[in-house]
């Protein structure tokens, strides 16, 4: 039990950080930062597909791992058509 409260305080901190941090970053560094998190998204599929893909693994792991993959995916997908379209702003017609 004390564990699961230590694991709860952390993700609750990391919320707050989180918000703080994004609520401060300007608008000129939108595209870079999506590019950086379709990275990570990335790198979050790729978990995700090992972890649904063991053959001895809990069923709920091998759902959460799909929920995971379907999450990431629509976040690498939305990013990369977010960030595209802000450079298309800064073409020259």
């Amino acid at each position: 039990m004390e564990i699961f409260v230590t694991a709860l305080t952390i993700f609750i901190l990391a919320i707050f950080v989180g918000f703080e941090v994004i609520t401060k970053v300007p608008p000129t560094l939108h595209t870079p930062l999506m590019s950086g998190s379709n990275a990570i998204s990335g790198i979050t599929i790729i978990g995700a597909l090992v972890l649904a893909g063991q053959i001895e693994s809990p069923q709920l792991s091998k759902i959460l791992g799909l929920a995971a993959v379907i999450f990431a995916t629509i976040n690498v997908v939305g990013g990369f058509l977010v960030t595209d379209r802000m450079l298309k702003m800064f073409k020259k017609k």
